[in-house]
Formats: C-alpha cells, structure tokens, sequence
C-alpha cells in the first residue's frame, strides 16, 4: 500500500484553443511535479474540470497519464460518475490501466443519505485492489462523509485508507484518525478560510491534498511534510505566512480558473477552462502575476516552462 504524505497536487486539464486536450503539456506539467518535490497527483478532480470531459476523453487521459507517469510520480484519477454502477466501470479501467490509485467523492447533485453514501463507497472500493481516497468535500456536493462512515467504510474495504478533508471543522480531522485509530492517512486542502493545514499536521495527518503547488511545488512540498520527528514551528510559520497571500489568491474564484491562469503566467500554455466556465480577466491577472513574480516564482520556475522537444504518450 501507498503510505501518503507530503504534498498531493490537483492539476488541471490542459487544453489545446480548440479545447481538445494538451497532451504534450500534460507531460511536462507531469515532469514539473517530479522535479519539484510533489508527492503525488491528482488528476480529473474539480480542477481537472472532470464533470466537463467526455467519458472517452477520461479514459483517454487515464491511458496516457497513468503510462508517462509510471516510475516518475504516483497519480490518482478521479473516477467518480453519477451512479455507483458506472462509477465502478471507471475505477476498474483505471486500476487496468495501471493507476496507482483513484479518488472518489459523493456524487453531486443527488445528496444521497449517509447509509447510501457508505453503501456506495464500499461498493466501489471493494470492486477493485488499487488504493482508493476519499475526497469529503460537503460544499460542493452538500453532502458530509461523517468520520464514523469513513472508519466504517476503513474498515470494510482496507484499500479505503486516505481522506481528503475539505471542511471548515477541524474536529472532523481528529475524529477520522480517532474512530480509525490512525488507519485512515487524513490529506487536508489548503483552502485558507478552512485553515485546516497546521491543525491537521499537528493531529498526525499525513499531509495536503493542495491547489497552490500547482504554481508553488517546492514551496507546498515543503509546507506538507508531517510532523513526525519534530518540526522547526518558527520556519514553518514564516514559510506559511509566505506562502498565504498566494493560497488566498488560488481560490478568488472557483477552481480551476485561477489555477490555469497562474500556470499560464508562469510559462505553461495550459489554456482556458472550458464553458460554463470563464477564464480569469482583468486586474486580478495582474495583480496574480505580480504575487507570482514577487515570491519568485516566475525566475524559480522558468526552465520547466520551456517547451518539451518530443511527446512521448502512447496511446
């Protein structure tokens, strides 16, 4: 089993204009995060714009990353579809694909009662072998995966043992790891209304599941470490502190938005969100790209930037 910690980044799909998907700046964005310290990715989430893929362009990007990244960086897909049914379809493709593992959230729109919402994550889980996570994120599906169904569903399916908290109650973090006698390896978003990062570190979670290192690797690899052998609290506040104003800037508006446009600022041509979406425009672009250019990014990041000479993706 995977042991999760550090920093696990969501990136965005990259589009071409005409809106079909960037291969060769999937790789390169892959190689960025290897270079630069992230633990693992987490592709085709709210930020992979998933609910706006076609299922054939899903299972073309699970083929293709799940094959470039191997023996350079774990990724974890999004496999979540309305039903529990299809659901399951995807994540078994995922896992013969070769995935290391996949990410699951309630399916929106639906607010299933908590007994359903355990019966289908474990219907799920215990169709595959592979690493399966949760990501509780109660704002955008209004739906809470309560700490006792999390353990519950520990469990039942031992291959369910990573929750990604996206809450405002840090007591949902200490009751996971309590009710799960630390099973469950607790990843936290790094969304500073919620606040959830030095709380989680401090309970003995595992780390961040973040939006910002997706312009900040190094920087967010540092910050998510665990605190297992002693941390140097002054270093890391300052760090934190640094870093603040950046994780305030990534969530202005709904992800990925700024996201893509922070990287396109930084040098990778990941172009726009698709529709119903709309890109970032105005003053906020210049005031993100003298954040980015202040804490040094730009200059730190510039050679990753460069375009790759070949794509090396098979089909």
């Amino acid at each position: 089993m995977i042991e999760p910690r550090g920093s696990w980044v969501a990136i965005p799909t990259p589009f071409h204009p005409d809106e079909s998907i960037n291969w060769a700046m999937f790789e390169r964005l892959i190689a960025f995060h290897a270079d630069n310290g992230s633990c693992a990715l987490l592709v085709m989430g709210s930020c992979g714009e998933a609910t706006l893929l076609s299922l054939e362009e899903r299972r073309e990007i699970i083929d293709r990353v799940a094959a470039f990244a191997r023996g350079k960086i774990r990724v974890f897909f999004g496999t979540t579809l309305p039903s529990t049914r299809d659901t399951i379809a995807l994540t078994r493709y995922a896992e013969d694909a070769g995935a290391d593992g996949v990410v699951l959230v309630v399916p929106p729109y639906v607010t299933p009662p908590q007994e359903a919402v355990f019966e289908h994550f474990a219907a799920v889980a215990t169709a595959v072998r592979c690493p399966v996570a949760l990501y509780n994120n109660p704002t955008r599906v209004h739906v809470n995966i309560e700490p006792a169904t999390i353990a519950r569903l520990q469990r039942e399916a031992p291959n369910l043992f990573i929750d990604k908290e996206a809450m405002a109650d840090a007591s949902q973090i200490a009751e996971v790891i309590a009710l799960s006698n630390g099973a469950v390896k607790v990843l936290c978003c790094d969304y500073p209304k919620y606040g959830l990062i030095a709380p989680t570190l401090a309970l003995g979670g595992s780390g961040t599941a973040n939006v910002t290192g997706n312009v900040a690797p190094a920087e967010m690899a540092a910050l998510s470490q665990p605190w297992t052998n002693g941390v140097d609290l002054a270093s890391w506040r300052r760090d934190y502190f640094r870093l603040l104003p950046l994780m305030k800037a990534m969530y202005w508006f709904t992800n990925p938005i700024v996201i893509k446009a922070g990287l396109n600022l930084l040098g990778f041509e990941v172009g726009s969100v698709r529709r119903p979406l709309a890109d970032l425009r105005g003053p906020k672009v210049q005031e993100l790209d003298a954040l980015l250019t202040e804490l040094g990014l730009k200059e730190r990041y510039a050679r990753w930037a460069r375009p790759a000479p070949a794509v090396s993706f098979a089909r």
